[in-house]
């Protein structure tokens, strides 16, 4: 498996993969400096390669870079967290855990 690159297309608010033509993304929102993890979406054609647990391993990555806490809405974010609970530590809740 080659190494997933993952890019952060600010203009879109998306955290990005673009493989094979293919774009893979985790979108997120801004809120009282709070990143806010909406949702991950990764092509039938893409699948299988750990392109969305890059993306979220990414989008935690990011917000340690920048000193600024995490939301999760993501069901997707939310089932990687449980697998990596390491990354707990700048969660805010949002209820839906």
């Amino acid at each position: 498996m080659s190494a997933v690159n993952v890019t952060n297309d600010v203009e879109r608010m998306q955290f990005q993969v673009n493989m094979d033509g293919e774009v893979g993304f985790l979108e997120y929102r801004w809120s009282d400096g709070v990143l806010v993890l909406m949702h991950t979406e990764v092509p039938e054609k893409l699948g299988g390669r750990g392109i969305a647990s890059a993306l979220a391993a990414y989008a935690f990555g990011y917000a340690r870079e920048q000193g600024v806490r995490v939301r999760v809405y993501c069901p997707f974010v939310l089932a990687w967290l449980k697998k990596h609970p390491e990354q707990g530590d700048i969660v805010v809740k949002s209820g839906m855990e």
